[in-house]
């Protein structure tokens, strides 16, 4: 049931934002060098990597790491990434491996591949066993301001709590959350 609602919604959704998108594509090309996309190299469901799309909002050349480990992030970020990553719109392309099957509306966020702390704990703890997803419980409890010990600990609330009306309070506590730009990172 869960897979069937989330290609549902993301082809639904990819229909209604595919002018949006075309749009801010555009402006990612147009406001600095470098490819529309960038794909990042992810952990998937039971540690299985896979690589997701995003808008580019860093310039070409960035570490492949947590934002929060750059020394100055702000230096590394586009002319327009500060917003795109502040109105979560870099995450649009993410809808492609929804549809794909390598995340899912709701879950996990899908760690980096090299953030061996956060895929340890998730591994011991069963939550590596869940598809990542675009939101969840951790993202509208606190995002990246969270210690990965307390990150966790929401993936495993999660893990135990999941329903299709958990999804869909989480879904829409993600919409707020983005709206009101409250807990985004910048």
């Amino acid at each position: 049931m869960k897979r069937a609602m989330d290609v549902v919604l993301a082809v639904l959704a990819c229909i209604v934002l595919v002018i949006p998108a075309i749009g801010l594509a555009v402006v990612v090309r147009l406001t600095s060098p470098g490819p529309v996309l960038y794909w990042s190299e992810r952990v998937g469901r039971n540690n299985v990597l896979f690589k997701m799309p995003k808008f580019r909002s860093m310039r070409s050349g960035a570490p492949a790491v947590a934002t929060h480990l750059l020394t100055d992030p702000q230096a590394w970020l586009t002319p327009i990434g500060g917003l795109l990553r502040k109105t979560s719109l870099d995450e649009l392309p993410q809808l492609w491996s929804i549809i794909k099957g390598d995340m899912s509306w709701v879950g996990p966020r899908p760690a980096l591949f090299n953030q061996y702390d956060l895929i340890d704990l998730r591994t011991r703890s069963g939550v590596h066993r869940l598809v990542p997803g675009l939101t969840g419980w951790a993202q509208i409890n606190g995002r990246d301001e969270l210690p990965i010990s307390a990150k966790v600990a929401l993936d495993v609330e999660y893990l135990y709590r999941q329903s299709v009306f958990f999804d869909l309070e989480i879904i829409w506590k993600t919409v707020w959350r983005v709206l009101l730009w409250d807990n985004v990172s910048h």
